[in-house]
């Protein structure tokens, strides 16, 4: 199963689906928040299984300064422990290297520590808790 980038709103629709089923509906929270503005400025990363489904995701934004920020990481539940996150954070630390990005950062759920620590994540602080629910952690990584 290979990455790709998404180059249209059908594949950006996949996305979202997967990250609302993922990220959103477990918490009862609506699909709308599953997406932001930026979604065509931004790279967006999917795998797909052999039938064409979704099964994992990442996005790329470019902030200030040459900061790159991973958000909306999702694999589905029956694709989890086959190494597709990992592929998906490559995918988009090279695409990080190729824009000239110093740094990537990222949110991440406290379920999620140790996957990005094993792709060489390091903690800065304990940032917010998202729906008074997910404690969230600001990392980083130099590219």
């Amino acid at each position: 199963m290979n990455v790709k980038r998404a180059s249209n709103k059908k594949e950006i629709e996949a996305i979202i689906d997967l990250r609302d089923k993922v990220l959103r509906k477990p918490w009862n929270q609506p699909r709308e928040t599953a997406t932001d503005t930026l979604e065509e400025q931004s790279i967006n990363a999917f795998i797909e299984d052999e039938i064409g489904n979704v099964v994992a995701c990442g996005r790329l934004q470019e902030n200030e300064n040459k900061i790159g920020q991973i958000r909306f990481m999702a694999v589905d539940n029956s694709q989890q422990g086959k190494g597709l996150g990992k592929k998906i954070v490559e995918f988009l630390e090279e695409k990080g290297k190729e824009l000239n990005l110093k740094t990537i950062e990222l949110q991440a759920r406290e379920n999620a520590l140790e996957f990005y620590k094993s792709n060489g994540y390091t903690i800065k602080e304990k940032s917010f808790l998202l729906w008074g629910l997910i404690q969230h952690y600001l990392m980083t990584k130099d590219l």
